[in-house]
């Protein structure tokens, strides 16, 4: 495992960001050209629609939306882009959202939202028709008559949503002459679909999305209806290089999922050309090549990467940018895994791959100089520290203090640095500050009197009727997205909570303040 010694470099100049001058506020260097990659993407996916005469099934890997990894490694690249770049081209797309029944049944959780993926399919209904897309329908996969997938069904079918069965395959991906057959896909429900590009888009791996697809051009072709299958995952990019920081990240990413980045065999053997693909893709693609081939007479694709529409590596327009994103995202992800770790005691292997790919890469966990700065602080002070490099360089720090713990004293001088105000002006008056702590512990029964980042955030907004300077703090809160904070300690969830809300990027040393077995 690698060792977490800490350093007392304090260096400014933060790799990644234009060195005009440490006190120049300049935005953080974009590697990343959104409005090309929109154009490219769309007009990419209708080529691909006419290649099938006019249907194309589209898997749709990772997020349609609110997809902050690739928006940290590719810097430019907004969260909401994919769905952007589908919203030029709405009135083409329907989306179907596929949901494993088992996963019903045992009501798993998307981790990073706390809800269900029951839960989490009715919540991306809501977004997509708010942002004016055609739903047309939900798939159950893999039904085998469990109980909590029938009362899932019924309450779809109570609020006017459409849905429909897949079922279990034996032998499924290899027995390809039972699974192209009507005791295979003939046996799925056939999803009704109207428009050009449909999108199957699920809350999670493990879906069933690309059977889906497969079982709709089985029920096309009966049809004889033309139609076509085709992948959208942003990573790994296939046209940047295995040893590229932005696909390393990706690995990072998913150390826990087995994923793997290897040259595209299948493309190399038939054009000739190095790309890069990941092993799942890789190892499914002969049943995948042979099923489209039952299915429809022949397969279009030579390899998996062929398969794919992802356009995003022709739109990077600074290599040196996303490959410094890149490795701090690498970074990020050891930090985030050994505090699993810390907390669970799962994710050992995980963060031992890591290590494997931070040598990769050729960065060690003090690569942000705000790691290097919580530590020296934490050692001077005696007590837990934080620091954050701001967009022009300049690393602030915070220290625990008596009625402020690390993150609201970071918080609070990080947007005074944003802010251009003197650091030792007080914007927020003890006056106001001690009834919160007061409440806190004396009505409240909290241990704790300091102020969490979000109570402070509050008292600050309460300030603000009458002082200037807190008004002033608050109206540059956006300024701090996108910015890496780290502290000496892990934090409270609440404090994580609100610096994630603010879109700033949160690492923490894998140690608790206190030495004891029950944490919040």
């Amino acid at each position: 495992m690698i060792a977490l010694p800490p350093s007392h470099n304090l260096g400014y100049n933060f790799p990644g960001l234009k060195q005009a001058g440490k006190e120049s506020g300049l935005p953080m260097r974009q590697g990343f050209d959104n409005n090309k990659y929109i154009e490219l993407q769309a007009e990419h996916i209708r080529e691909r629609i006419n290649q099938f005469g006019g249907k194309l099934y589209l898997e749709f890997g990772g997020k349609l939306f609110d997809d902050y990894h690739a928006s940290r490694v590719l810097p430019g690249f907004e969260p909401d882009t994919k769905i952007s770049m589908l919203r030029s081209m709405k009135d083409d797309v329907e989306i179907v959202i596929a949901i494993n029944a088992n996963d019903i049944e045992r009501s798993k959780v998307r981790g990073d939202l706390g809800i269900t993926y029951a839960e989490d399919v009715l919540r991306l209904m809501d977004i997509f028709r708010s942002m004016g897309f055609m739903i047309g329908s939900v798939v159950i996969t893999r039904y085998a008559n469990q109980p909590d997938a029938d009362l899932f069904r019924k309450r779809l079918t109570a609020m006017g949503i459409t849905s429909y069965l897949h079922y279990p395959i034996p032998g499924y991906p290899n027995d390809i002459d039972f699974i192209v057959s009507d005791e295979g896909f003939g046996k799925n429900d056939f999803i009704e679909t109207t428009r050009p590009l449909v999108v199957v888009t699920a809350p999670g791996p493990g879906s069933g999305k690309m059977a889906t697809c497969l079982s709709q051009l089985y029920h096309e072709n009966k049809r004889g209806v033309k139609a076509g299958y085709a992948k959208y995952e942003t990573f790994p990019v296939w046209n940047l290089p295995l040893s590229h920081p932005v696909n390393i990240a990706y690995e990072a990413a998913t150390a826990d999922l087995d994923d793997d980045n290897i040259i595209d065999p299948f493309h190399l053997e038939a054009y000739g050309q190095t790309t890069v693909n990941y092993n799942r893709d890789v190892e499914i693609f002969p049943v995948l090549r042979t099923t489209m081939e039952r299915i429809s007479g022949e397969c279009p694709y030579q390899s998996p990467t062929d398969m794919g529409v992802n356009m995003a590596g022709l739109a990077i327009c600074d290599d040196d940018a996303c490959r410094e994103a890149g490795k701090n995202e690498i970074v990020r992800r050891y930090f985030a895994t050994a505090e699993e770790l810390k907390r669970t005691g799962n994710g050992e292997e995980a963060l031992e791959k890591i290590e494997r790919l931070m040598n990769k890469a050729a960065v060690t966990p003090n690569l942000s100089p705000a790691r290097s700065a919580a530590l020296l602080k934490e050692e001077t002070t005696g007590a837990p520290a934080g620091a954050m490099v701001l967009p022009n360089g300049r690393v602030v720090t915070g220290k625990t203090g008596n009625l402020l713990g690390a993150a609201s004293a970071l918080l609070m001088n990080a947007l005074k640095g944003v802010a251009d105000v003197d650091d030792e002006l007080r914007v927020i008056s003890d006056e106001v500050l001690e009834p919160i702590c007061h409440l806190k512990t004396a009505h409240l029964k909290s241990r704790n009197p300091r102020l969490h980042s979000d109570e402070t955030l509050l008292a600050l907004s309460i300030s603000s009727v009458n002082n200037p300077l807190a008004e002033k703090l608050i109206d540059n809160a956006d300024k701090l997205r996108g910015c890496d904070a780290y502290f000496s300690v892990i934090i409270s969830a609440a404090d994580e909570k609100l610096y994630r809300t603010l879109g700033i990027n949160v690492c923490c040393e894998p140690k608790y303040e206190q030495h004891r077995f029950y944490h919040k």
